[in-house]
């Protein structure tokens, strides 16, 4: 009877805990070839980078890193994105919830001949995470756009918010 009870704790807590890592999906959904960024590196980075967040217009209006410039995942623009910064060797820091979103953004600027070109480890979901700050309207928030229940659960911190 203590076998099985075991067993059974066993079992529920594997169920608690299957949730990937962020490390885990990023590794399954990302093929790395944009380097990442970590929080701690982005802020201390001088000259501050070109700062583009890739997630939908909602998700930015809810909250974003500040000075970050919104350019979007679906119908993203690239030339608007040249027309910000002709230098191919300008600093570019790609964002979104979690990093799947901003490596995919990431690589059409790589492909277009920037040089560096950096993939925010995490997305602004780390960010908050280690208890940095995000702005609306230049107004620091605790909210953040958790995109879905899935993708939001890897949010630990701040004020979740679903459309």
């Amino acid at each position: 009877m203590k076998q099985l009870f075991c067993i059974a704790i066993g079992l529920l807590c594997a169920l608690g805990t299957s949730q990937d890592s962020v490390k885990e999906v990023l590794d399954t959904y990302n093929d790395h070839s944009v380097e990442y960024i970590y929080g701690d590196q982005l802020a201390e980075l001088t000259p501050a980078p070109l700062l583009l967040d890739t997630r939908e217009k909602e998700e930015y209006d809810i909250s974003h890193l500040k000075n970050a410039i919104h350019v979007g995942f679906r119908k993203v623009n690239i030339s608007k994105i040249e027309k910000l910064t002709r230098d191919k060797n300008t600093t570019i820091v790609v964002y979104c919830s979690i990093g799947v979103r901003s490596e995919r953004i990431g690589k059409q600027l790589i492909a277009k001949g920037y040089t560096a070109v950096y993939n925010l480890y995490g997305g602004i979901f780390e960010w908050v995470n280690n208890d940095k700050k995000v702005y609306n309207n230049n107004q620091e928030t605790p909210k953040v756009h958790a995109y879905s229940k899935k993708w939001g659960a890897y949010l630990l911190k701040g004020t979740k918010v679903y459309d």
